[in-house]
Protein backbone atom coordinates (compact mmCIF):
# COMPACT_ATOMS: atom_id res chain seq x y z
CA UNK A 1 0.00 0.00 0.00
CA UNK A 2 1.28 3.47 -0.90
CA UNK A 3 2.82 5.69 1.76
CA UNK A 4 1.44 9.23 1.53
CA UNK A 5 2.93 12.36 3.06
CA UNK A 6 0.34 15.13 3.50
CA UNK A 7 1.90 18.57 3.83
CA UNK A 8 0.53 21.89 5.08
CA UNK A 9 -2.85 20.73 6.39
CA UNK A 10 -4.93 22.88 8.75
CA UNK A 11 -5.91 19.98 11.00
CA UNK A 12 -9.12 19.65 13.01
CA UNK A 13 -8.78 16.43 14.96
CA UNK A 14 -11.68 17.41 15.69
CA UNK A 15 -10.07 20.03 17.96
CA UNK A 16 -8.00 22.61 16.10
CA UNK A 17 -4.32 21.61 15.88
CA UNK A 18 -3.23 24.24 13.39
CA UNK A 19 -0.82 23.57 10.52
CA UNK A 20 0.45 19.98 10.51
CA UNK A 21 2.06 17.37 8.26
CA UNK A 22 0.91 13.73 8.33
CA UNK A 23 2.33 10.42 7.17
CA UNK A 24 -0.14 7.75 6.09
CA UNK A 25 0.63 4.08 5.57
CA UNK A 26 -0.97 0.69 6.09
CA UNK A 27 -4.37 2.34 6.42
CA UNK A 28 -3.26 4.35 9.47
CA UNK A 29 -1.98 7.76 10.41
CA UNK A 30 1.62 6.79 11.15
CA UNK A 31 2.82 10.21 12.27
CA UNK A 32 1.59 13.76 12.70
CA UNK A 33 3.72 16.78 13.48
CA UNK A 34 4.88 20.26 12.55
CA UNK A 35 7.89 19.31 10.42
CA UNK A 36 7.70 16.49 7.89
CA UNK A 37 10.36 13.81 8.31
CA UNK A 38 13.05 13.40 5.67
CA UNK A 39 11.92 10.08 4.23
CA UNK A 40 14.32 7.74 2.41
CA UNK A 41 13.70 7.48 -1.32
CA UNK A 42 13.01 3.77 -0.85
CA UNK A 43 9.77 4.68 0.87
CA UNK A 44 8.46 5.95 -2.45
CA UNK A 45 6.13 8.24 -0.56
CA UNK A 46 3.58 10.23 -2.54
CA UNK A 47 3.42 13.86 -1.42
CA UNK A 48 0.15 15.82 -1.24
CA UNK A 49 0.41 19.51 -0.40
CA UNK A 50 -2.93 20.80 0.91
CA UNK A 51 -1.70 24.39 0.94
CA UNK A 52 -3.52 25.21 4.16
CA UNK A 53 -6.82 23.49 3.39
CA UNK A 54 -8.74 22.17 6.41
CA UNK A 55 -8.27 18.46 7.11
CA UNK A 56 -10.96 16.67 9.14
CA UNK A 57 -11.61 13.12 10.31
CA UNK A 58 -13.82 11.28 7.83
CA UNK A 59 -17.47 11.85 8.66
CA UNK A 60 -19.32 8.93 10.28
CA UNK A 61 -22.90 8.54 9.08
CA UNK A 62 -24.52 6.51 11.84
CA UNK A 63 -27.94 6.02 10.22
CA UNK A 64 -27.88 4.79 6.62
CA UNK A 65 -30.23 2.54 4.66
CA UNK A 66 -27.37 0.82 2.84
CA UNK A 67 -29.79 -1.59 1.14
CA UNK A 68 -32.19 1.25 0.30
CA UNK A 69 -35.26 2.08 2.36
CA UNK A 70 -38.85 3.04 1.68
CA UNK A 71 -41.65 0.72 0.66
CA UNK A 72 -44.44 2.58 2.46
CA UNK A 73 -46.27 3.30 -0.82
CA UNK A 74 -45.94 -0.06 -2.53
CA UNK A 75 -43.04 -2.05 -3.93
CA UNK A 76 -42.25 0.61 -6.51
CA UNK A 77 -41.47 3.04 -3.66
CA UNK A 78 -38.51 0.95 -2.47
CA UNK A 79 -35.45 3.22 -2.63
CA UNK A 80 -32.35 1.88 -4.44
CA UNK A 81 -29.18 1.32 -2.42
CA UNK A 82 -26.75 4.27 -2.43
CA UNK A 83 -23.48 3.67 -4.28
CA UNK A 84 -19.95 4.10 -2.93
CA UNK A 85 -19.13 7.55 -4.27
CA UNK A 86 -22.44 8.95 -2.99
CA UNK A 87 -20.83 8.59 0.43
CA UNK A 88 -17.26 9.59 -0.30
CA UNK A 89 -18.15 12.67 -2.35
CA UNK A 90 -19.95 13.85 0.80
CA UNK A 91 -16.90 13.30 3.01
CA UNK A 92 -18.36 10.15 4.59
CA UNK A 93 -15.85 7.35 5.18
CA UNK A 94 -17.81 5.24 7.70
CA UNK A 95 -21.47 4.18 7.60
CA UNK A 96 -23.76 2.20 9.89
CA UNK A 97 -26.50 0.41 7.96
CA UNK A 98 -29.98 -0.51 9.14
CA UNK A 99 -33.43 -1.67 8.10
CA UNK A 100 -36.51 0.52 8.48
CA UNK A 101 -40.21 0.12 7.72
CA UNK A 102 -39.55 -2.70 5.27
CA UNK A 103 -37.87 -5.39 7.34
CA UNK A 104 -39.72 -8.12 5.42
CA UNK A 105 -38.65 -7.74 1.79
CA UNK A 106 -35.41 -6.24 3.09
CA UNK A 107 -33.58 -8.71 5.32
CA UNK A 108 -30.68 -8.91 7.75
CA UNK A 109 -28.93 -11.18 5.24
CA UNK A 110 -29.21 -8.46 2.60
CA UNK A 111 -28.03 -5.82 5.08
CA UNK A 112 -24.93 -7.82 6.06
CA UNK A 113 -24.17 -8.47 2.39
CA UNK A 114 -24.35 -4.74 1.58
CA UNK A 115 -22.17 -3.85 4.57
CA UNK A 116 -19.55 -6.37 3.47
CA UNK A 117 -19.74 -5.12 -0.12
CA UNK A 118 -19.02 -1.57 1.02
CA UNK A 119 -16.07 -2.87 3.02
CA UNK A 120 -14.72 -4.62 -0.08
CA UNK A 121 -15.04 -1.33 -1.97
CA UNK A 122 -12.95 0.50 0.62
CA UNK A 123 -15.48 2.07 3.01
CA UNK A 124 -15.70 1.30 6.73
CA UNK A 125 -19.15 -0.15 7.39
CA UNK A 126 -21.15 -1.72 10.21
CA UNK A 127 -24.83 -2.44 10.77
CA UNK A 128 -27.68 -2.96 13.21
CA UNK A 129 -29.71 -6.10 13.76
CA UNK A 130 -33.49 -5.77 13.57
CA UNK A 131 -35.63 -3.05 12.03
CA UNK A 132 -38.81 -1.13 12.88
CA UNK A 133 -40.73 -4.11 14.20
CA UNK A 134 -40.97 -6.81 16.83
CA UNK A 135 -40.09 -9.60 16.75
CA UNK A 136 -36.88 -8.17 15.27
CA UNK A 137 -35.51 -9.26 11.92
CA UNK A 138 -32.40 -11.35 12.64
CA UNK A 139 -30.01 -13.71 10.95
CA UNK A 140 -29.51 -16.21 13.77
CA UNK A 141 -32.87 -16.08 15.53
CA UNK A 142 -32.03 -13.53 18.25
CA UNK A 143 -30.40 -10.13 18.37
CA UNK A 144 -28.04 -11.28 21.11
CA UNK A 145 -26.58 -14.06 18.97
CA UNK A 146 -26.56 -11.81 15.90
CA UNK A 147 -24.37 -9.33 17.77
CA UNK A 148 -22.25 -12.07 19.34
CA UNK A 149 -21.42 -13.94 16.14
CA UNK A 150 -21.83 -11.51 13.21
CA UNK A 151 -18.80 -9.27 13.22
CA UNK A 152 -20.31 -6.23 11.48
CA UNK A 153 -23.47 -5.94 13.63
CA UNK A 154 -22.95 -3.59 16.59
CA UNK A 155 -26.43 -2.94 18.01
CA UNK A 156 -30.17 -3.11 17.38
CA UNK A 157 -32.10 -0.67 15.21
CA UNK A 158 -33.92 1.20 14.06
CA UNK A 159 -36.67 -0.02 16.41
CA UNK A 160 -39.71 2.24 15.91
CA UNK A 161 -41.64 3.88 18.75
CA UNK A 162 -44.27 6.65 18.78
CA UNK A 163 -45.04 5.92 15.12
CA UNK A 164 -48.08 4.44 13.34
CA UNK A 165 -45.68 2.17 11.40
CA UNK A 166 -44.23 0.64 14.59
CA UNK A 167 -45.21 -2.59 16.34
CA UNK A 168 -46.58 -0.44 19.18
CA UNK A 169 -44.04 -2.04 21.54
CA UNK A 170 -44.69 -2.14 25.27
CA UNK A 171 -42.18 -1.09 27.89
CA UNK A 172 -41.42 -4.72 28.72
CA UNK A 173 -40.74 -5.50 25.06
CA UNK A 174 -38.38 -2.54 24.68
CA UNK A 175 -36.57 -3.52 27.88
CA UNK A 176 -36.16 -7.11 26.68
CA UNK A 177 -34.58 -5.98 23.40
CA UNK A 178 -32.38 -3.44 25.21
CA UNK A 179 -31.14 -6.09 27.64
CA UNK A 180 -30.27 -8.42 24.75
CA UNK A 181 -28.30 -5.64 23.06
CA UNK A 182 -26.55 -4.62 26.28
CA UNK A 183 -25.46 -8.12 27.24
CA UNK A 184 -24.22 -8.81 23.72
CA UNK A 185 -22.22 -5.59 23.94
CA UNK A 186 -20.65 -6.74 27.20
CA UNK A 187 -19.75 -10.08 25.64
CA UNK A 188 -18.16 -8.63 22.52
CA UNK A 189 -17.00 -5.09 23.31
CA UNK A 190 -19.44 -3.75 20.72
CA UNK A 191 -21.72 -0.76 21.21
CA UNK A 192 -24.69 -2.88 22.33
CA UNK A 193 -27.19 -0.03 21.91
CA UNK A 194 -30.79 0.18 20.73
CA UNK A 195 -31.14 2.81 18.03
CA UNK A 196 -34.74 4.01 18.42
CA UNK A 197 -36.70 5.53 15.52
CA UNK A 198 -38.97 8.31 16.82
CA UNK A 199 -42.15 9.07 14.91
CA UNK A 200 -44.57 11.97 15.24
CA UNK A 201 -46.72 10.28 17.89
CA UNK A 202 -47.76 12.21 21.00
CA UNK A 203 -46.11 9.69 23.34
CA UNK A 204 -42.71 10.99 22.23
CA UNK A 205 -39.92 9.64 24.41
CA UNK A 206 -42.17 8.46 27.25
CA UNK A 207 -41.08 4.81 26.80
CA UNK A 208 -37.43 5.77 27.21
CA UNK A 209 -38.10 7.89 30.30
CA UNK A 210 -40.02 5.03 31.86
CA UNK A 211 -37.22 2.62 30.99
CA UNK A 212 -34.64 4.83 32.71
CA UNK A 213 -36.90 5.15 35.75
CA UNK A 214 -37.57 1.45 36.14
CA UNK A 215 -34.63 -0.61 34.84
CA UNK A 216 -30.98 -1.21 35.66
CA UNK A 217 -29.68 -0.75 32.12
CA UNK A 218 -27.21 2.09 31.52
CA UNK A 219 -28.83 5.11 29.82
CA UNK A 220 -26.33 4.90 26.93
CA UNK A 221 -28.12 1.74 25.73
CA UNK A 222 -31.08 3.88 24.57
CA UNK A 223 -30.19 5.94 21.50
CA UNK A 224 -33.19 7.84 20.07
CA UNK A 225 -32.93 9.25 16.54
CA UNK A 226 -34.99 11.76 14.49
CA UNK A 227 -35.36 13.71 17.74
CA UNK A 228 -35.55 17.05 15.89
CA UNK A 229 -38.68 16.09 13.95
CA UNK A 230 -40.84 17.99 16.48
CA UNK A 231 -39.72 20.89 18.62
CA UNK A 232 -41.27 19.54 21.82
CA UNK A 233 -39.70 16.13 21.13
CA UNK A 234 -36.29 17.77 20.91
CA UNK A 235 -36.77 19.34 24.33
CA UNK A 236 -37.53 15.86 25.67
CA UNK A 237 -34.39 14.52 24.02
CA UNK A 238 -32.14 17.15 25.60
CA UNK A 239 -33.42 16.11 29.03
CA UNK A 240 -32.61 12.48 28.21
CA UNK A 241 -29.08 13.52 27.20
CA UNK A 242 -28.72 15.08 30.65
CA UNK A 243 -29.69 11.69 32.09
CA UNK A 244 -26.98 9.87 30.11
CA UNK A 245 -28.58 8.94 26.76
CA UNK A 246 -26.94 9.79 23.45
CA UNK A 247 -29.38 11.50 21.08
CA UNK A 248 -29.20 11.56 17.29
CA UNK A 249 -30.29 14.51 15.15
CA UNK A 250 -31.38 13.80 11.56
CA UNK A 251 -30.25 16.09 8.73
CA UNK A 252 -33.57 16.06 6.86
CA UNK A 253 -35.15 19.03 5.06
CA UNK A 254 -37.35 21.30 7.20
CA UNK A 255 -39.81 23.76 5.64
CA UNK A 256 -40.25 27.26 6.98
CA UNK A 257 -42.92 27.29 9.68
CA UNK A 258 -42.76 23.52 10.19
CA UNK A 259 -42.92 22.20 13.76
CA UNK A 260 -39.40 20.81 13.55
CA UNK A 261 -35.80 21.92 13.88
CA UNK A 262 -33.32 21.64 11.04
CA UNK A 263 -30.18 19.73 12.00
CA UNK A 264 -28.21 22.98 12.22
CA UNK A 265 -30.89 24.62 14.38
CA UNK A 266 -31.04 21.56 16.60
CA UNK A 267 -27.29 21.33 17.17
CA UNK A 268 -27.06 25.04 17.99
CA UNK A 269 -29.89 24.67 20.50
CA UNK A 270 -28.25 21.59 21.98
CA UNK A 271 -24.87 23.29 22.39
CA UNK A 272 -26.56 26.33 23.94
CA UNK A 273 -28.51 24.13 26.38
CA UNK A 274 -25.44 23.14 28.35
CA UNK A 275 -26.20 19.42 27.96
CA UNK A 276 -23.08 17.19 27.68
CA UNK A 277 -21.48 17.93 24.31
CA UNK A 278 -20.34 14.35 23.75
CA UNK A 279 -23.91 12.97 23.82
CA UNK A 280 -25.21 14.37 20.53
CA UNK A 281 -24.68 13.04 17.00
CA UNK A 282 -25.97 13.93 13.53
CA UNK A 283 -26.86 11.39 10.85
CA UNK A 284 -28.41 11.64 7.38
CA UNK A 285 -30.96 8.81 6.93
CA UNK A 286 -29.21 8.30 3.58
CA UNK A 287 -30.99 5.88 1.25
CA UNK A 288 -34.14 6.13 3.33
CA UNK A 289 -37.52 7.32 2.16
CA UNK A 290 -38.60 10.59 3.79
CA UNK A 291 -42.39 10.23 3.56
CA UNK A 292 -45.19 12.56 4.56
CA UNK A 293 -48.50 10.96 5.57
CA UNK A 294 -52.09 12.13 5.48
CA UNK A 295 -54.56 11.72 8.35
CA UNK A 296 -55.31 8.14 7.24
CA UNK A 297 -51.65 7.15 7.35
CA UNK A 298 -51.20 7.07 3.57
CA UNK A 299 -48.12 8.48 1.87
CA UNK A 300 -48.90 11.81 0.23
CA UNK A 301 -45.31 12.75 -0.71
CA UNK A 302 -41.80 11.42 -0.25
CA UNK A 303 -38.16 12.36 -0.59
CA UNK A 304 -34.91 10.42 -0.24
CA UNK A 305 -32.19 11.00 2.34
CA UNK A 306 -28.58 11.43 1.26
CA UNK A 307 -25.26 11.59 3.07
CA UNK A 308 -24.53 14.99 1.51
CA UNK A 309 -26.95 16.43 4.08
CA UNK A 310 -24.20 16.04 6.69
CA UNK A 311 -21.78 18.29 4.85
CA UNK A 312 -24.59 20.73 4.03
CA UNK A 313 -25.37 20.95 7.75
CA UNK A 314 -21.73 21.44 8.67
CA UNK A 315 -21.41 24.28 6.14
CA UNK A 316 -24.57 25.90 7.51
CA UNK A 317 -23.20 25.75 11.04
CA UNK A 318 -19.95 27.37 9.96
CA UNK A 319 -21.86 30.09 8.09
CA UNK A 320 -23.68 30.86 11.36
CA UNK A 321 -20.38 31.40 13.12
CA UNK A 322 -20.18 28.08 14.99
CA UNK A 323 -16.51 27.15 15.36
CA UNK A 324 -15.54 24.06 13.37
CA UNK A 325 -14.07 22.35 16.45
CA UNK A 326 -17.42 22.82 18.25
CA UNK A 327 -19.58 21.50 15.39
CA UNK A 328 -17.38 18.66 14.17
CA UNK A 329 -17.63 16.16 17.09
CA UNK A 330 -21.33 15.49 16.34
CA UNK A 331 -20.25 14.13 12.94
CA UNK A 332 -17.07 12.35 14.05
CA UNK A 333 -15.73 11.68 17.55
CA UNK A 334 -19.11 11.57 19.31
CA UNK A 335 -20.36 8.94 16.86
CA UNK A 336 -17.20 6.87 17.20
CA UNK A 337 -17.42 7.03 20.99
CA UNK A 338 -21.06 5.93 21.09
CA UNK A 339 -20.49 3.07 18.65
CA UNK A 340 -17.19 2.00 20.22
CA UNK A 341 -15.32 2.23 16.94
CA UNK A 342 -11.63 2.50 17.89
CA UNK A 343 -9.53 4.42 15.43
CA UNK A 344 -12.49 6.36 14.03
CA UNK A 345 -13.58 9.95 14.45
CA UNK A 346 -10.18 11.47 15.30
CA UNK A 347 -6.91 12.43 13.64
CA UNK A 348 -4.04 11.16 15.74
CA UNK A 349 -1.08 8.84 15.33
CA UNK A 350 -2.39 5.26 15.20
CA UNK A 351 -5.90 6.21 14.11
CA UNK A 352 -7.41 4.98 10.88
CA UNK A 353 -6.43 7.18 7.94
CA UNK A 354 -9.99 8.35 7.22
CA UNK A 355 -9.51 11.97 6.20
CA UNK A 356 -11.42 14.72 4.40
CA UNK A 357 -9.99 17.96 3.04
CA UNK A 358 -12.20 21.02 2.53
CA UNK A 359 -11.53 24.10 0.45
CA UNK A 360 -12.28 27.63 1.64
CA UNK A 361 -15.93 27.31 0.52
CA UNK A 362 -16.41 24.06 2.46
CA UNK A 363 -16.43 21.79 -0.60
CA UNK A 364 -14.75 18.38 -0.38
CA UNK A 365 -11.52 18.26 -2.37
CA UNK A 366 -9.78 15.12 -1.11
CA UNK A 367 -10.97 12.00 0.70
CA UNK A 368 -8.94 9.13 2.12
CA UNK A 369 -10.69 6.02 3.43
CA UNK A 370 -8.39 3.58 5.18
CA UNK A 371 -5.46 5.50 3.72
CA UNK A 372 -6.61 5.04 0.13
CA UNK A 373 -7.51 8.11 -1.92
CA UNK A 374 -11.14 8.16 -3.06
CA UNK A 375 -11.27 11.81 -4.18
CA UNK A 376 -8.38 13.97 -5.36
CA UNK A 377 -8.90 17.65 -6.16
CA UNK A 378 -12.66 17.01 -6.30
CA UNK A 379 -12.38 14.17 -8.83
CA UNK A 380 -13.70 10.71 -7.94
CA UNK A 381 -10.91 8.12 -8.09
CA UNK A 382 -12.77 5.07 -6.76
CA UNK A 383 -16.32 4.10 -7.65
CA UNK A 384 -18.59 1.26 -6.63
CA UNK A 385 -18.42 -1.95 -8.63
CA UNK A 386 -21.51 -1.13 -10.70
CA UNK A 387 -21.39 2.67 -10.62
CA UNK A 388 -21.66 4.52 -13.88
CA UNK A 389 -18.87 6.99 -14.60
CA UNK A 390 -21.64 9.58 -14.99
CA UNK A 391 -23.00 9.04 -11.44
Amino acid sequence: MTTILIRNADVYAPESLGRRDLLLGGGKVLWIGTEAPDLPAAFGAEVLDLAGRRLLPGLIDGHVHVTGGGGEAGFASRVPAPTLSRYTRSGVTTVVGLLGTDDVARSTRELVAHVNALREEGLSAWGYAGGYHLPPATLTGSVRTDLAFIDCLVGVGELAISDHRSSQPTLDEVLRIASEAHVAGLMTGKAGIVHLHLGDGPRGLDLVRRALDQCELPPRVFNPTHVNRRKALFDEAIELARRGCNIDITAFPVDEGEDAWSAADALVRYLDSGAPRDRVTISSDAGGCLPCFDAQGRVCSMGVGHSGALLDTLRELLARGIALQDALPAFTSNVAGLLRLPGKGRITAGADADLVALDAAGAVTDVFAGGRPHLRDGAVLRRGTFESQDT
